[in-house]
């Protein structure tokens, strides 16, 4: 009879980990913020869900919040895409600077930025920034992230509860 009760246990539980694992690894995963980098739009414990599949069907976005493994960083990193594969980056006179052009970022405080660049960046990459400028290991320091280096985008937030929302 126990011997019963423990196949049947493991006959629920084995597929529901199995289930489990595979949305972990291949779908989405749960995450947190850590640091102050991305601030005001994300803050220090902050819970994410990210999603791991429409980096697989096209590549990042610009606005797109991205969490990246860089060598540099024991943890992943939760950065902003502002730059895209082949565009010339540039940060001067507080601004930064696609192609030569003004990049508007609606989502920023007021920050000192200090100049940056030209750099441009290579195929199969993305140029990251943190929201919060003066905080922020970012591409700045680290360079340009691989394509191959994103684990994925942000798709929800969930806690606390008064910071539920969707991302673009």
């Amino acid at each position: 009879m126990l011997g019963r009760a423990l196949i049947d246990l493991l006959e629920t539980i084995a597929p529901a980990f199995v289930i489990a694992l595979l949305i972990n690894l291949f779908l989405a995963q749960s995450t947190y913020v850590y640091g102050h980098s991305m601030e005001p739009s994300l803050h220090t414990d902050q819970r994410l869900v990210i999603e791991k599949v429409s980096y697989k069907l096209h590549p990042p976005h610009r606005g797109d919040i991205v969490v990246i493994d860089v060598e540099t960083s024991e943890i992943p990193l939760i950065k902003r895409v502002v730059g895209l594969p082949g565009e010339t980056i540039a940060i001067h006179d507080n601004q930064v600077f696609i192609n030569g052009q003004p990049l508007e970022e609606r989502y920023l405080d007021e920050v000192v930025q200090r100049d940056y660049g030209p750099q441009q960046v290579p195929e199969g990459y993305i140029f990251v920034l943190g929201d919060n400028r003066n905080a922020s290991n970012d591409s700045r320091y680290f360079g340009a992230v691989s394509f191959d280096q994103v684990i994925g985008r942000a798709w929800i937030s969930y806690w606390p509860l008064s910071d539920l929302r969707l991302f673009r």
